[in-house]
């Protein structure tokens, strides 16, 4: 077996996390749930798979926790129901697959995949997603499986809040922002690796906002937005509000910092979070390069993050830096 580096990084959002709103239970958890993440996917790649396969299992864990907002837990939209989406890509040949407004698939990132494997396309989306999906023997569920009575409860305080702006309409760039009745405000799921043959792969799932118009779609599907794979530069996969993430194209710019200017990862990482908040979006991304180097920068409060590089321990975080 190789001994050159090998690892993952992920996410499970960010927002505003902070101490005294999140339970010591329930912090227990989330940190359960990174280190089970981390560890299913960090086992793929120490026994040879592939990033690819890394990236699938590791997103799989956190699509079947209540706790985040991707596949059983997502939230809901302003019709009251669930529509995710995913991306993955891969950084060796830059291939990539995306789905998006799904409502009756269990794991998105694993239709994901199959569009990058099994079409000639990068997107497919909503009801065509669902027929590629039906024609591969998927197991269809409700849309009452992704809900639960958290994010019931969190639709209805974002009805609420709406209600009462309505009379104040907001700025163009807050009117998206109700998700901010969650205790994480984006709660995106990610995984970024490098596999031991030195290639990588990132992968996004999503929910998406709370309250969100329906139809809407977020730059977690979007390749060079919330999902980029590049084996000359990194892998990465990004959190927070996703029209900003698109509009700055997030993902390539931290590729192209590196390609373009010779930065760093961290550096990359660092600068197009900057220029991201420069626009009013905020969030964060978690990144990988060839080397194991890893970079895992935000903007809020906090983010649910862990990683597990070349043999060294599983390491998860939650708030802002965490000694």
């Amino acid at each position: 077996m190789s001994n050159l580096p090998f690892g993952l990084v992920i996410h499970g959002g960010a927002g505003v996390i902070v101490r005294p709103e999140l339970t010591p239970e329930l912090e227990t958890q989330y940190r359960t749930a990174l280190a089970e993440t981390v560890d299913t996917g960090y086992a793929v790649l120490e026994r040879g798979g592939s990033c690819l396969d890394a990236v699938v299992a590791a997103i799989k864990v956190m699509e079947d926790s209540p706790l985040f907002n991707a596949g059983h837990g997502a939230v809901m939209n302003a019709e009251g129901v669930c529509e995710l989406d995913a991306s993955i890509m891969d950084g060796r040949t830059l291939d990539a697959g995306a789905v998006a407004g799904l409502q009756h698939i269990r794991n998105p990132i694993a239709l994901a995949r199959d569009v990058l494997e099994r079409t000639p396309h990068v997107m497919l989306i909503g009801g065509g997603a669902e027929a590629f999906a039906w024609q591969l023997g998927y197991e269809f569920v409700p849309n009452q499986y992704f809900q639960t009575d958290r994010r019931r409860r969190q639709l209805a305080l974002a009805r609420e809040l709406e209600h009462r702006t309505a009379a104040h309409p907001l700025p163009r760039h807050e009117r998206v922002t109700f998700a901010t009745v969650d205790d994480n405000k984006y709660g995106t799921v990610g995984c970024a690796a490098l596999d031991r043959a030195g290639n990588l792969a990132a992968g996004t799932s999503t929910g998406g906002m709370t309250n969100k118009q329906y139809g809407r779609v977020g730059d977690s599907p979007i390749i060079g937005a919330g999902t980029y794979a590049k084996n000359a530069t990194c892998a990465l996969s990004a959190t927070g509000h996703g029209e900003f993430f698109i509009r700055s194209v997030f993902g390539h710019n931290v590729s192209a910092l590196m390609e373009y200017k010779g930065l760093s990862l961290q550096d990359a990482a660092t600068e197009a979070v900057r220029q991201m908040a420069e626009l009013g979006g905020t969030g964060g991304l978690v990144a990988i390069d060839r080397q194991g180097r890893i970079a895992m920068p935000f903007n809020t409060p906090g983010m649910y993050r862990g990683s597990r590089v070349a043999g060294g321990p599983t390491e998860v975080s939650v708030f802002g830096p965490e000694a």
